[in-house]
């Protein structure tokens, strides 16, 4: 785990009525500007700075807590954000994604995919607001 990746305390010391958010980013200024926004609006944040990681992490069930949202960038090494959300949603169909990339193209490839695709550079009121809209959407398809 790198200096950005936090632990979250367990599930039953969570707050009542709190969301877990992974926020993957491999641009570990982005990700720690993001990462506070959240937390300031009272987000638990784990960050990741390695899609594949956090993949494997997801894979394994190795969380601490339950993910409520994943908000991730597109250009990232290794495995790309669209290549992320593929493999997330054979396990994952539901969970709601957030994409943020600076690349307007690169908006076809989730295509299918079930995220919301919004683009660079991203106001943090803006950020907040459509999480928070992602996140009550589907809790109303669930209900």
């Amino acid at each position: 785990m790198t200096k950005f990746e936090q632990q979250l305390p367990h599930e039953n010391t969570l707050p009542e009525n709190s969301r877990v958010i992974l926020l993957i980013d491999d641009n570990a200024i982005q990700a720690t500007i993001r990462q506070a926004i959240l937390r300031r609006a009272g987000y638990f944040v784990i960050a990741a700075l390695d899609p594949t990681r956090a993949l494997a992490r997801f894979q394994q069930d190795e969380f601490p807590a339950v993910i409520d949202a994943v908000i991730t960038d597109h250009v990232m090494p290794g495995m790309n954000g669209a290549e992320f959300v593929r493999e997330l949603r054979k396990t994952h169909p539901d969970l709601p994604v957030m994409v943020i990339s600076g690349l307007d193209e690169a908006e076809v490839e989730y295509a299918g995919l079930n995220v919301l695709f919004l683009h660079k550079p991203l106001m943090p009121d803006l950020l907040l607001s459509n999480l928070r809209d992602l996140i009550q959407q589907v809790q109303l398809n669930v209900a």
